[in-house]
């Protein structure tokens, strides 16, 4: 007899023609539709974006499935009477309408939550400000060299709750979890991962406490089998283990842990009861970076108990990297063309700079998400020979650019661009032979492009068209 999910039984029971609210018509919901329609339930969908805003394939099975489909900017206003409530990452669960619906006697819950309730499948879940989506796709990566069947998902990949009926207990699901996805959740997984945490997302978040806290529910709800691996150089996570109930694993690439994984003079190393294990050389990887040493001691960490070193060293020698992420393009008449689109706060970009021992030509701005960009003036001066900028944040770049080439007696040509291409146009023109072309924002994509991915895309097109 095959394997029976007890716990998708009882979820399925329980919502089978109930009143369901769907908020916000996301990827990671667009699935749930047909799902709730098999199941006989009573659906609104609600989106504050206008209808034809909307994708089209998903307001078809909307009205053939006869759901009540809700938009603008007022929709929220008809949210009365339901049972459960499936927000989008992009919906705050304190929301007034929700917040109301819940004191009613709702349920509020996600797609990535029922996901992690009614898996049976061993969870490793990622997140942290940087180096989550790499870190997340090494860890997948790691377990298919090793033979696991796999599912990636969360913040990347697809919905995966409409496949937990096809996951078994031996499986592996690796999800990257945004502090969005995290804000309310009640469930963590077995295996948590936080790469670091630094100031992000302020624009959304009431406060850095608020963003922290929600970090911290990717292991507030473990157990004392559960694992937690965190970042030892990153003073805030550093300080997490004393809130664990399970195993704490730390990784470093500044410090000699006596048990952990660590990076120490370009080698990686597994530490235990101070026995150090060599891993892997840094010498052998592809991922350029230092930034990606500790994405690679993390992962380590994570598959340690399910993976051997050898094969988690086969597999990291292997891997090639994420698209947008210090993604390599073209190289044109001695510059190499480099798309980081992925670098959407401060220390993201810094991270890039550092991977370089090229001099910089850096283009960046873009979507104000109210950070401090002092700390990326130094890494500028230091890295950058010519700086292109564009973006509300552009002001804000300069600024601290210029307070920091004052302080050293430096200079920096400094240009400003209104459009993504004439940017390209720009970096071409003045870089020179054995430079690096930098495609790194430090910003977010939101005032003119969709997301950081499309963002990326429509550099490394134009990168594309430039002939010698």
């Amino acid at each position: 007899m095959g394997y029976r999910n007890e716990k998708l039984e009882e979820f399925e029971q329980y919502i089978t023609g109930k009143k369901v609210a769907i908020i916000g018509l996301g990827v990671s919901n667009i699935p749930l539709l047909d799902y709730f329609y098999s199941l006989h339930c009573m659906v609104s969908v609600f989106d504050k974006r206008e209808e034809e805003k909307l994708d089209k394939q998903a307001i078809e099975k909307i009205q053939n499935a006869e759901f009540e489909l809700y938009t603008g900017p007022d929709s929220m206003k008809h949210l009365i009477g339901f049972d459960v409530i499936f927000r989008s990452p992009s919906c705050r669960p304190d929301t007034p309408e929700i917040v109301k619906e819940l004191e009613r006697g709702a349920i509020l819950t996600s797609e990535i939550e029922m996901l992690m309730q009614t898996c049976p499948s061993t969870i490793i879940g990622i997140t942290g400000s940087d180096g989550k989506t790499t870190t997340t796709n090494l860890i997948y990566h790691i377990l298919k060299e090793k033979g696991y069947h796999c599912y990636l998902g969360g913040n990347i990949g697809i919905p995966l709750f409409t496949k937990v009926k096809e996951m078994k207990p031996e499986d592996m699901v690796v999800l990257e979890l945004s502090s969005f996805q995290l804000m309310d959740m009640q469930v963590s997984p077995h295996i948590s991962v936080i790469t670091n945490i630094s100031p992000n997302h302020l624009d959304i978040h009431k406060s850095y406490e608020e963003y922290i806290d929600a970090k911290k529910n990717i292991f507030k709800y473990q157990n004392e089998n559960d694992i937690l691996v965190i970042n030892y150089d990153n003073t805030i996570t550093r300080e997490f283990k004393a809130e664990t109930k399970g195993k704490t694993i730390y990784f470093s690439r500044k410090q000699k842990l006596e048990d952990g994984v660590i990076c120490d003079g370009g080698i990686v190393k597994s530490c235990e009861e101070k026995v150090r294990r060599h891993i892997l050389n840094t010498k052998d990887i592809l991922l350029r970076g230092v930034h990606n040493h500790e994405n690679i001691c993390s992962a380590i960490a994570a598959t340690a108990s399910l993976v051997e070193p050898e094969i988690q060293a086969d597999a990291i020698k292997k891997f090639k990297g994420v698209e947008h992420r210090l993604e390599f393009i073209k190289e044109l008449n001695g510059v190499k063309w480099y798309n980081d689109s992925i670098g959407s706060s401060p220390t993201r970009t810094i991270a890039g700079l550092n991977a370089f021992s090229e001099r910089i030509v850096l283009i960046a701005g873009g979507y104000d998400k109210h950070l401090d960009y002092t700390p990326i003036a130094k890494p500028i001066v230091a890295n950058v020979s010519k700086l292109i900028l564009m973006g509300a944040t552009a002001p804000k770049i300069e600024e601290v650019v210029i307070q920091e080439l004052e302080m050293q007696g430096k200079e920096l040509p400094i240009y400003h661009c209104n459009t993504l291409q004439e940017t390209v146009q720009k970096a071409y023109e003045i870089a020179k032979e054995d430079e690096i072309v930098l495609f790194s924002p430090a910003s977010a994509s939101f005032d003119m492009f969709k997301n950081f991915e499309e963002r990326g895309e429509m550099f490394k097109e134009l990168v594309q068209k430039i002939e010698e």
